[in-house]
């Protein structure tokens, strides 16, 4: 066997192997494309989506805390 046909019969498993591959999670037809695009938008939104609530949530403890001292801070000095 030369190494063209090696080549050649090991390219020909791997592209059957990935047919397999990607029959066995759904995504052997010819809309399979549309189907990642929108799984990556998907991951995308997420991935912001998580971003956000975290960036709220750090907003409002911090804005808790800050009230927290402000307002012992007022009793503490309206007490005079």
């Amino acid at each position: 066997m030369t190494d063209e046909e090696l080549e050649l019969m090991m390219e020909r498993a791997a592209k059957k192997g990935a047919a397999e591959a990607l029959h066995d999670i759904g995504l052997q037809d010819d809309n399979a494309i549309y189907d990642i695009h929108e799984l990556r938008s998907l991951l995308d939104s997420w991935r912001s989506t998580k971003k956000t609530i975290g960036s709220t949530i750090t907003r409002f403890a911090t804005m808790a805390i800050l009230g927290a001292l402000a307002a012992s801070a007022w009793f503490k000095f309206g007490e005079r």
